[in-house]
């Protein structure tokens, strides 16, 4: 196997900056949005995306963050960690992801959001969008493209978890 870093920690910075900028483009009532992180990863970006709001537009959008494991069809969890500051129902929430693959978890973290209430509208926003869709979900704001191919892995480390900001592309030799 081999680690190369493809993504290092102010690339990081800039792609959530970017997304950020393109939130605030698109939305233009802002007090109308929640963010919802998906956990593990997506919370910290989410995190960092409500903060560069607040700098930028001075606005403090709620901040969630959704277990979608209870509502994966793969493995059955019945512990349900999700925590939401503002109910969901007739707002816009935009999810907030590391990495978009199959769409398997974005449709879990749709089911989960939706049991908590009824959003007006729901958006996806991630750090990284590798490819090789099995639902047909695309993400409306991307840090960053990356093509790849199946037997490679993309590994995203945020610094509130991992001690750095980085994303790698493992390959298997």
């Amino acid at each position: 196997m081999k680690t190369k870093e493809i993504i290092d920690s102010m690339t990081m910075k800039r792609a959530i900056t970017r997304i950020t900028y393109e939130i605030i483009e698109r939305n233009k009532n802002l007090d109308n949005i929640v963010l919802a992180g998906i956990q593990t990863r997506g919370v910290p970006i989410a995190k960092r995306i409500q903060e560069r709001l607040f700098q930028l537009e001075g606005v403090q959008v709620p901040l969630g963050s959704l277990d979608t494991k209870p509502f994966r069809d793969d493995i059955k969890v019945e512990e349900d960690t999700t925590m939401m500051e503002a109910d969901v129902t007739d707002r816009d929430v935009i999810l907030v992801d590391d990495v978009l693959y199959t769409g398997r978890t974005i449709r879990a973290a749709i089911d989960n959001l939706v049991s908590l209430g009824r959003p007006s509208r729901v958006s996806l926003a991630v750090l990284v969008d590798r490819g090789h869709r099995e639902l047909p979900i695309r993400a409306d704001y991307v840090g960053k493209n990356i093509p790849t191919s199946r037997a490679e892995e993309i590994i995203v480390k945020v610094e509130e978890i991992d001690g750095e900001d980085a994303v790698d592309l493992l390959t298997v030799d």
